[in-house]
């Protein structure tokens, strides 16, 4: 699970251990003695961390351009509603940059076949 650090705390810790669940982050308490064990887990910190990074600029793109900062729905479900709406388009909207770069570059392979002759 991708938290912030607020949300590290022994209680939550605990139920995610007792679940088996991996909590993000650094272990609480002191590092281990072990300098591979210590260097093993400051690699998968921050290959956690970057992964969050991109998760929440996603957010982040969604606040801005998507405008999801602000939902005027008054109902639960309609808010929930506008929010899947919203998540939908920025998925749809990704794929189509997707598909134009494939159709460009696709495009212009084949325009340079064409203008530069084969010797």
């Amino acid at each position: 699970v991708q938290a912030d650090k607020i949300y590290r705390n022994t209680e939550n810790l605990r139920y995610c251990e007792q679940h088996g669940i991996r909590l993000s982050g650094p272990k609480l308490g002191r590092p281990p003695a072990n300098k591979e064990i210590e260097k093993e887990q400051k690699r998968l910190e921050r290959q956690d961390a970057s992964e969050r990074n991109a998760v929440e600029g996603k957010f982040g793109e969604g606040k801005r351009r998507y405008s999801l900062a602000r939902i005027m729905a008054r109902l639960k479900e309609t808010a929930e509603s506008v929010i899947c709406l919203q998540f939908l388009v920025m998925n749809l909207e990704h794929r189509l940059r997707v598909l134009l770069f494939y159709f460009l570059r696709h495009l212009f392979r084949y325009n340079l076949a064409l203008v530069r002759p084969s010797l």
